[in-house]
Parts: C-alpha cells; structure tokens; sequence
C-alpha cells in the first residue's frame, strides 16, 4: 500500500463541499456549464455518495492524525510529511498544527481526520511500485462515503531536461501538481541529443563536454537523490530514460569513440551519427554506464529509449558496411539496430532493473524479455499498435494521444479527456496488460518560465482518464470541476493556465 497516495486523498471529502463558482460558457458549444454534484473532487474516485450536509473545519482545532488501529503510526516519516503538507493545502499558513492551543469543536465541526493504514506493509520507508496499492476509503465525512482506487497502476508525466535545462524547483513544483492529480510517475527523460545534464559519478566527462554548462545546467548526485526523495514521499516513482543508439549527440562530445563518424564518400565528414555498434568498447561503457544508473534510481525499470534512429550515417561507414557483410544483415540496418539493442538489453538484464522501451523496438523484431514493457507513441496506426503489442503478451504504456506539446487555440484539454486506451480490439487478456500511460511534454519550446502552465491543466485531462472510471465521460461535469480544480491549483502556487473566460477567488502569488 501507497501511504502517501492514500493521503493525497484526504482533502477530497473536504473539496466537496468547497465552493468556486463556474458559469462558464464552453468556446466551442456554447454551452452553459452546470456546477458538478461532484463539487471540485478531480480525478472524479471511483465511488462516491454525496451530501449537501456540510461541516466546518476550523484551523484552530482540526488534526489529521493516526487511527488506533493503523498498521502505521508516529514513526512513519512519511505519514507525517504528508500530514504536514496536506494541513498546509487546507488551511494555509492560518496556523501550524500545535501553536494554538486547541478547543472543543462546536455541533457543526469536524475536529480531527483519522488515517487508518489497513496493511501490513505500510512502505513507509520504501519506493513505490507498480504493484504499490493505492486504494481507499473515505466514511462519515460531511456525510460523504467515498471508495476509491485507479484504473491503471502507471499514470506518468515525461518531461524532457535535455532540449532546455529545467531548474530543480521547476521538477520539485511538478512532482506537487502530480501528486495532486494522483499521477504516480516522474519519467524523467534527463539527456538527448542537445545536452546531457547528468553529472555521472563514472563519466564526469559527459556532463563537463555535454551539458550546456558544466556546473549549472548539471543535476549532480545530490540533485538527482533530492528530486527522488521528493518524488517517493508524495507516492511517485521516478523512471530515468536514456536513449539509444540514436538521440546521442551530446554523449560523443564526452566519449570518444561511442558515436559513429559518418562519411562522405571515402572520407569522413566530421559530423557523427548514432551510436557505434560494432566496437567492444561502446558495450563496455554501457556496461559500466548502466551499472552506475541502476545504483542510482532505485525504481525497477529503466526506459532505454530506442526510437528514431537514422540509418544513413551507419550506411555511409565503410567499416560498418563491412561489419553488415560479416553478420549476413545485407542492406537491412533494422537488424544493426537489432544487434545493439539486444546487446544492450543484456547489459541492463545484469543489473536486475526491468526496462521500458519505445514502440520501434518491438516493430523492428527484437528479442525481449516477457515483463518488457512497450511504451507506444507514434500516431498512427495506434490502435493497431495497440492490438500487436498486446497479442505479443507484452506489458504496454500509451502515450500516443497525450503529446502535450502539440499546442492549439481553444480547449484541447477535451480531445485528450476524451482518449480511450482500450479501444483497440482484443481480448480480456490482453486489455488487462495495458497498465497506463503518459503525457509528454517535450522540451523544444518549453523551459522553466512556461513549462508548469502548458502542463496544467491539460495533463489533469490525462489524469482523469487513468484513474476514473471508464465510464466517466461527461464533458460538462468535467468542465466545471476541472475549472474548480485548476483554481485549487492557483491557489496552491501551481501557475496552472485557464480553461476559458473565468476567475479564481485566489490570485496567484508566484511559486
């Protein structure tokens, strides 16, 4: 059980009967947004039974506090940040528990909230995983009975520090607006072609030759535990992505020898192509690599990457087109791709770690290992992808429809609201090795001043549609909660953008 995660569900009794008027008007029906019975609660639980008996919860006396009977108590680190924290979201800086002197809570009063941790493993001092439960139940709350848990185990948000340098506070403030959508993966696709900002312990060259600046665009080792220590107190894993053998440029400005020369003619270019597969040293570096990121993040999948590779830097060397002639591949650089990736699967196999890859992978026929988890992405065809992927028995993540870093005037937060991942036609069996998905937000056009507010609200679109249930469709209702919930955010400190002509009661002050 996620003791974090169920905590972050504390304050939805208490969103029911918060109040932040809509009369919205929706730009492209012209329709009038009714306010949700639902009030504010976003991601809409799985059950839930409303009264319009209120109560008040006054600062000055209310606790959230341990139940008798939790498996988990005053010694849970984790239960008390998130105590803490959640305090915080109610009541702001009105009063910090244990500097008033508390009183007896008046007929209309809720005086305290009880977390009652019902597992034996609390995970308190663990990660969450993929299999951590995340379930619970809210009783006698305003009258409100609430049964919650999600559709899917994986609901990610990617976030690209490679095409621009994201500032730790700018991940830190993301991970909060995460664990206030009940997203529960940071994937965190931390190099690429145009830098490489993480300080390997290993390959310090990396990060001094690749990054944009070797000493501020950089996440050293401390950075990297802080941000995963952040992440695990508020129920959120934290996947590395390093990709190859394409989207390496920056690797080969520390790393001689790893990228492939490319050639013009009979002479070399100068310029330099994907990785090289055909040296022992490029396998001995991912070896060593590898091991450092396995000791490193200690969640139990690494994302490898592999799309997009550009054969013709590979086609223009002469002695890869001799290694092709020795291996029987002919003229099809699909199975080069194929010997690295193999190879490079074995190096991780050794470390213990599970991977995730990118779609092209599986297409391209490479051997996996049965809990290989597939991540499809590309737009076409989807649904198709969907269905081989699945009838192959291997575990997949979607993110295909959630590419939010497609931008277009008007609200189109309802186009990904609107996705169904289990579309595709299959069996029962092979619905259920659909796990999740993700929204990515690759980094060309974002950076720390605009990154936060094109992620939110749109990703809380994302977010509804992987943790409620299926049935949960109804655009209006979204709407006005959705509006609610963004203002929630605002007022939060999260600079989450607008759905359409409204206003928060709480001006945003800045993060």
């Amino acid at each position: 059980m996620s003791a974090t995660l169920r905590l972050a569900l504390l304050l939805l009794a208490v969103a029911v009967c918060q109040g932040y008027q809509s009369n919205d008007i929706d730009e492209e029906d012209e329709l009038v947004y009714e306010p949700s019975k639902y009030g504010s609660l976003w991601p809409l639980p799985q059950k839930v039974r409303v009264s319009e008996v209120s109560f008040k919860l006054p600062s000055a006396s209310f606790k959230i506090v341990d139940a008798k009977e939790s498996s988990a108590g005053p010694s849970c680190s984790l239960l008390q940040n998130a105590y803490r924290r959640y305090y915080e979201y109610m009541f702001g800086s009105v009063r910090k528990p244990g500097y008033v002197k508390s009183r007896a809570a008046g007929p209309s009063e809720i005086s305290e909230l009880q977390v009652w941790i019902t597992s034996a493993d609390s995970e308190c001092d663990s990660y969450p995983s993929l299999t951590s439960d995340e379930s619970c139940e809210f009783k006698n709350i305003n009258s409100t009975t609430i049964s919650d848990f999600p559709r899917f185990a994986h609901r990610g948000i990617l976030l690209d520090t490679s095409r621009h340098f994201l500032p730790i506070k700018v991940i830190l403030a993301n991970l909060e607006a995460m664990a206030m959508n009940k997203f529960n993966v940071f994937h965190w696709h931390i190099v690429d072609d145009p830098s490489f900002p993480y300080l390997s312990r290993t390959f310090p060259q990396l990060s001094q030759q690749g990054a944009y600046h070797p000493y501020t665009h950089v996440y050293t080792p401390a950075d990297v535990k802080m941000i995963i220590e952040f992440a695990r107190l508020r129920g959120i894993r934290v996947i590395p992505e390093f990709d190859t053998p394409g989207h390496t440029q920056s690797w080969g400005k520390g790393q001689k020898d790893l990228l492939t020369p490319c050639y013009s003619g009979t002479t070399p270019s100068g310029t330099f192509g994907p990785v090289n597969p055909i040296l022992n040293t490029t396998y001995s570096f991912m070896r060593q690599l590898f091991s450092e990121i396995s000791s490193v993040f200690p969640d139990a999948y690494v994302h490898l990457g592999g799309d997009e590779v550009d054969f013709s830097c590979w086609r223009s060397n002469p002695d890869i087109q001799n290694f092709m002639e020795q291996q029987g591949f002919g003229q099809d650089y699909s199975k080069l791709e194929s010997f690295y990736i193999q190879k490079l699967l074995d190096i991780v196999t050794t470390t213990q770690k599970g991977y995730m890859i990118w779609q092209e992978v599986f297409d391209n026929g490479v051997k996996l290992k049965p809990d290989t988890v597939v991540h499809v992405w590309m737009g076409n065809r989807v649904e198709e992808e969907m269905q081989n992927v699945t009838e192959a028995g291997y575990t997949t993540i979607l993110s295909s429809p959630w590419y939010l870093d497609y931008i277009s005037y008007g609200q189109d937060w309802q186009k990904y609201y609107k996705v169904e991942p289990l579309s595709f036609k299959g069996t029962e069996a092979q619905k259920k090795l659909v796990i999740g998905g993700e929204a990515c937000l690759w980094g060309e056009y974002v950076d720390a001043t605009n990154l936060t507010p094109r992620l939110w609200p749109r990703a809380s679109a994302v977010a509804e549609r992987l943790w409620s249930a299926k049935e949960v469709t109804d655009i209006s209702d979204a709407y006005s909660r959705l509006s609610m919930h963004r203002c929630r955010l605002v007022e939060r400190g999260i600079p989450a953008e607008p759905l359409f002509t409204s206003f928060c009661p709480h001006e945003y002050k800045g993060v």
